[in-house]
């Protein structure tokens, strides 16, 4: 079990989302209010490419965790930062199986779809910041840092101080990668 920690979204496409006291998922849709809600991408590289597809990314979360690995090298970030919607604490998001389900608070469920891919609005936002959230592993395969995206399966509000409930896929599981 984790933690939220903080919310947050934007009607816009802005890297940063302000925080706020609570969001409200909707089901098959994403954050009500947030520039990236629909049943179809929104994203707008991928709008450019093909705008019927599916919108694997109607929810982005990112572990708190990780700006203390950040902060470790230099960058200050605080929740909200690198755009996502909820920030959670106590929970390796990163090593989840795709397929996952997050139970958010009381009522909304999350699947996991896969990996934010950094994008170059990160080197922007903070010189050096789009390296810092990629890395290699023992093998050389690439490590995307950078949060994880769902799609929202059942509404409900979320606030800061929710637990989070986890249930894994059945077996066997698949790694999650970039959407």
């Amino acid at each position: 079990m984790g933690t939220v920690i903080a919310v947050a979204r934007d009607e816009g496409h802005r890297f940063s989302k302000p925080l706020l006291p609570a969001i409200r998922l909707l089901a098959g849709l994403g954050v009500e209010g947030d520039a990236h809600c629909g049943e179809t991408v929104k994203h707008r590289s991928r709008v450019a490419v093909d705008p019927t597809q599916p919108n694997l990314r109607q929810i982005h979360l990112i572990q708190a965790e990780l700006f203390e690995e950040l902060a470790a090298k230099g960058f200050s970030l605080r929740p909200g930062d690198m755009g996502e919607n909820v920030t959670t604490r106590g929970l390796d998001l990163l090593s989840l199986p795709a397929g996952t389900r997050l139970r958010l608070g009381p009522d909304a469920l999350v699947a996991i779809t896969g990996l934010r891919n950094p994008c170059v609005q990160i080197e922007a936002f903070q010189p050096g910041l789009l390296k810092a959230v990629l890395g290699r592993d023992a093998d050389g395969k690439l490590i995307r840092k950078a949060g994880i995206m769902g799609i929202v399966l059942a509404g409900g509000e979320v606030r800061p101080g929710d637990r989070i409930g986890v249930s894994l896929p059945a077996l066997p599981h698949r790694a999650l990668e970039r959407v």
